[in-house]
């Protein structure tokens, strides 16, 4: 091939969320002499992962969001885009059941691989109720976009059974949320330097990633942080992401009498020095698929409790425990504590040999989609 596959993938946005990152850690990593990927977004504003999109060739096309009151003006848009874009042969949507508009159109240009991927399985039952309105819609969009799925991508069998349907679970194929293991793996060095530049000094530091958003549960989060800071008080919660639960979570902690001891660091691009830098991760999530952060914590070598309601396939490693969310504060607590007595080590040799290392999952897609291109697999 003279010139490389373009990939068309979908999202919303291109912010610092998981599955973002996720197709980042893959764009990084592919040959990108052989695929290329570009960017369908869904809001007129730059995301945080534009200028590193561009820089590495990638072409970024701006669409209408997809509400109610521009639904007709985004059916146009997208005969627009295919009418002009003959070029696509691979469609990868990452916006789970509402990528059936860009399918849908897909079809009638004649597009054949048309790949949809499940990123998280939703729990509509701790919904707001505004949320719990879209549950019969979503549901609908999501019976109508498997017929017009070609390719049904899961990061694990729970996301896939949601979207897809149980019935389809021999057609998924898995796409493991794979991580730099080297640069997420765990030094000593890096973890006392990090530590004194963000003036935490030789605190315990309980830490999580991920946008702040209800599904990922912080005020179950900042409860418990509450309760363990009573037994060990040389410890702090560092909370790394942003979302629309900010303020929110910021009058939490200021109503549990912690606000002095947790830390908003909002959106970082330093993650992999921080993750050296907690001493322990936790993750209650109310819902998930198989999140990033969870397997660069692993791969940074800290101890992690998460909740029941995560995929078990997100447990790579045994100092990873997982906890029900009604098992109580002191279950957590005592968790946490037993956590904390473990040695400190690089594991990052075992994510690779749990199929997470991102060097060859790029490889196998890289592949993947050249074998689609011509007609095979």
């Amino acid at each position: 091939m003279s010139e490389p596959i373009r990939i068309l993938n979908l999202f919303t946005i291109m912010n610092r969320g998981g599955a973002e990152t996720m197709v980042m850690n893959y764009y990084r990593k592919i040959d990108k002499t052989k695929v290329q990927f570009d960017f369908m977004v869904h809001r007129q504003e730059r995301g945080a992962y534009d200028d590193e999109i561009e820089a590495m060739g990638g072409r970024i096309f701006r669409m209408c969001p997809i509400y109610p009151q521009n639904i007709f003006r985004y059916k146009r848009l997208l005969r627009e885009f295919f009418d002009t874009h003959p070029e696509y042969r691979i469609l990868h949507s990452h916006m789970s059941e509402l990528g059936y508009f860009a399918f849908k159109e897909a079809v009638r240009h004649h597009v054949p691989v048309r790949i949809c991927h499940a990123h998280s399985s939703p729990n509509f039952s701790i919904e707001t109720w505004k949320e719990k309105l879209k549950v019969l819609p979503r549901e609908l969009l999501a019976r109508r976009i498997r017929r017009l799925t070609t390719d049904f991508f899961v990061c694990s069998p729970k996301a896939g059974n949601w979207l897809f349907g149980v019935k389809n679970a021999s057609r998924f194929v898995m796409m493991n949320n794979a991580v730099d293991t080297e640069r997420f793996k765990y030094r000593r060095d890096l973890a006392l330097k990090k530590k004194k530049e963000m003036g935490w000094g030789n605190k315990i530091v309980v830490g999580h990633v991920g946008r702040l958003i209800v599904p990922k549960n912080h005020v179950f989060l900042l409860s418990l942080f509450e309760q363990f800071h009573r037994v060990v008080s040389d410890s702090i919660l560092v909370l790394v992401g942003d979302g629309n639960q900010r303020k929110t979570l910021m009058e939490k902690a200021q109503q549990l009498g912690i606000e002095d001891y947790v830390h908003f660091l909002l959106t970082r691009t330093d993650t992999d020095e921080l993750y050296n830098a907690f001493n322990i991760f936790v993750f209650p999530s109310l819902y998930e698929g198989l999140p990033v952060s969870l397997i660069e914590a692993q791969s940074a070598g800290l101890p992690c409790i998460i909740s029941n309601t995560i995929s078990s396939q997100a447990k790579l490693l045994d100092s990873c425990k997982i906890l029900s969310l009604s098992a109580g504060y002191n279950v957590w607590v005592e968790a946490m504590i037993t956590a904390l007595k473990e040695k400190r080590k690089d594991t990052s040799s075992e994510i690779k040999q749990a199929g997470f290392d991102i060097a060859t999952n790029a490889k196998w897609l890289t592949q993947y989609y050249i074998n689609r291109f011509n007609g095979n697999g």
